[in-house]
């Protein structure tokens, strides 16, 4: 079961490569350029071998390079390596699962999933593949579309058939566990599994992999002007970033 997922992911995600790195890459999306990108960098360790895992066109591993560290990209779908290596610098890339890296034990002193773990059947195998290529002390770096406030059915409501008009963020089911096909954009379906906080924080405990930072950043402004039209926009985060580290 778990290889038929795999491969669902795998033709699924070369499908949208080109929609991925046309919207979201090489500066084009505001909220990686003003936010995802600056959080991650700022969180990394200080020098030393990072892996980024389903690391796309390497945006993000190119930018942990450009801080000095040593950095190597994991992605399954071959479109998507295939422009990070073309667009250079000096990372290194290779292919590889996240619940399977291709990476020795503890080899690495940090890990990078950025946008990747909601879209990975196997949570459970994911985080202790990341555990298990960490070295003692290592840290885990997890950016996930924030799971409280992007369930199945949120969204935002405009009401305006009650007096006064009413603006709001609808929360959907949040404790039960789901897997959706969303349609993101004409013709580009991607499958999302939305678990709720706790299930993340306690399979990584369960591996090792102890919580020591929690970060809910507001929207940047050029995502909002670009994006949100509601007045509240800057009080409801789309984003969680959570630091893991690894038992000594």
């Amino acid at each position: 079961m778990a290889e038929h997922h795999d491969r669902e992911t795998i033709d699924e995600w070369h499908r949208h490569a080109e929609w991925w790195q046309r919207e979201f890459t090489d500066g084009a999306d505001a909220e990686y350029v003003e936010q995802i990108i600056p959080m991650l960098t700022a969180a990394l360790p200080a020098g030393g071998r990072v892996l980024d895992v389903g690391c796309g066109d390497g945006q993000v591993t190119r930018a942990a390079a450009d801080v000095g560290i040593e950095a190597v990209g994991v992605d399954i779908v071959t479109a998507q390596l295939a422009v990070a290596r073309s667009r250079g610098g000096t990372p290194t890339y290779v292919r590889g699962a996240v619940a399977r890296l291709p990476v020795a034990n503890a080899a690495v002193d940090g890990v990078i999933a950025c946008l990747v773990l909601e879209h990975v059947n196997d949570l459970d195998g994911a985080l202790g593949e990341f555990a298990r290529v960490l070295r003692p002390g290592g840290s885990a770096l997890v950016v996930l579309n924030h799971p409280i406030l992007q369930t199945p059915g949120s969204g935002w409501i405009d009401d305006q058939m009650v007096d006064p008009p009413e603006q709001y963020w609808r929360i959907g089911p949040y404790l039960p566990e789901a897997t959706t096909q969303e349609e993101v954009d004409d013709d580009v379906v991607i499958t999302f599994h939305h678990r709720p906080l706790s299930r993340y924080v306690n399979a990584a405990s369960a591996h090792g992999l102890h919580l020591v930072r929690m970060h809910e950043p507001a929207p940047p402004a050029a995502y909002l002007e670009q994006y949100w039209a509601f007045d509240a926009a800057d009080t409801i985060p789309r984003l969680i970033l959570l630091e893991f580290r690894r038992a000594v």
